[in-house]
């Protein structure tokens, strides 16, 4: 989660276990030390996948911190002046405002290595956003009240209990979109496939799927209020013929490990050299994956790793580079509408144009009414003549 959530979050717990002996000195405290396992992106690894793996990482382990809540622990029962306070509550103090950092960051799609160093995949259980206002502002509504009182521990609690009913209803959320996505996988053959079910920005209401199918991955997005809405289907390749060249280097490797089979290979030319690119698909959305890595350069027919990767900064504006998987047009407005290629044979999948583009995105899975227009693309695009959102009004 974003840093102001994690010293929220340390403050509300900081004040509601020692508010009511320390006042705004628990709270303070506390939002301190909810933000300590975050220091790590000071550290520079000097390479673009390393620091993207190595996040989340020693800092975030739950035995490294738990070791430093156990040494705080003592050291406080030892030498703070407060000497009322038993050692129980000062172990409770540190290590709830220590360790609830890594199990909320665990709740997002990015991935947290909770048991490092041991060599296990992040873990990641995604059913909130990175930033997301609504768990977000009781925890602030709650210090800061108990800032402005100095009553540390009643406003902190009640903002405790209230984001906490909101993790409880966006676990609620996830398990009715995935009930509702079984059904849909079963009828296109992909209950099995590898799946990630994740909330869009800044909400709960709304959610991302996508499913890797082989060369495929397919997207959805269904949300809590869809009710009977069957969800659109779109889908994209993953260049998997590039695969085995892009797992061969260690930094293939490592971003395998990292997100598993949510990955897309291509090639893009890069610093005048034909360059191997990964790209994590679970972060952004379809048209917008911020996370693209140079993995190796060709020479000759062979691929040669790079000595340090880059993070390539991700393309904007809807065109068609801007996607690169797009395969062909399932949705049905993209049928509709877009004007026919001439040159394409007959029954082929052809690359869209940009209107194509403009078409499929602002005509259909992004413009249904469960979306809300949440990523704003008939706004930023233009609707088509006679666009209308499926199901509604024209």
């Amino acid at each position: 989660m974003d840093s102001i959530t994690q010293a929220a979050l340390g403050a509300a717990i900081g004040g509601a276990v020692l508010g009511r002996r320390l006042g705004r000195k628990a709270v303070l405290i506390g939002a301190v030390l909810g933000t300590l396992p975050d220091l790590d992106v000071v550290i520079d690894y000097g390479d673009a996948v390393a620091n993207v793996t190595e996040h989340r990482g020693f800092s975030h382990s739950l035995f490294v911190l738990a070791g430093l809540a156990t040494a705080l622990t003592l050291l406080s029962a030892r030498f703070a002046p407060a000497r009322d306070i038993p050692l129980s509550r000062w172990g409770a103090f540190f290590g709830l405002c220590l360790l609830t950092h890594p199990l909320l960051d665990a709740l997002t799609t990015y991935g947290t290595q909770l048991l490092w160093p041991l060599d296990v995949p992040p873990a990641a259980w995604p059913i909130v956003f990175i930033i997301d206002p609504l768990y977000t502002l009781p925890l602030l509504v709650g210090i800061g009240v108990a800032l402005a009182t100095g009553n540390g521990r009643r406003g902190p609690s009640w903002g405790l209990a209230l984001s906490s009913v909101y993790l409880v209803f966006a676990f609620g959320a996830k398990q009715l979109v995935e009930y509702r996505l079984e059904p849909v996988l079963v009828e296109r053959g992909l209950e099995e496939a590898p799946r990630l079910v994740q909330p869009t920005p800044f909400n709960t209401l709304l959610w991302r799927v996508t499913v890797v199918d082989g060369d495929d991955h397919h997207e959805l997005l269904m949300g809590v209020l869809d009710g009977a809405t069957s969800p659109l289907v779109e889908t994209y390749r993953r260049g998997t013929e590039l695969e085995a060249a892009a797992l061969a280097s260690e930094r293939g490797a490592r971003l395998e490990w990292f997100a598993g089979p949510f990955l897309r290979y291509e090639t893009r030319e890069h610093d005048g050299r034909e360059t191997l690119v990964a790209t994590d698909l679970r972060l952004g959305f379809p048209g917008f994956h911020p996370f693209a890595f140079t993995l190796a350069t060709r020479e000759g027919d062979d691929w040669q790793p790079v000595a340090v990767s880059e993070q390539l900064a991700a393309p904007r504006g809807v065109t068609a580079r801007r996607f690169p998987g797009w395969r062909d047009a399932r949705c049905p407005a993209a049928r509709r509408s877009a004007p026919a290629s001439s040159s394409a044979p007959a029954g082929s999948a052809r690359r869209p144009s940009t209107a194509d583009l403009r078409y499929h995105r602002s005509g259909a899975a992004l413009c249904r009414p469960a979306a809300l227009h949440a990523f704003g693309w008939c706004r930023l695009t233009g609707a088509p003549p006679g666009h209308r959102q499926p199901g509604g009004p024209p």
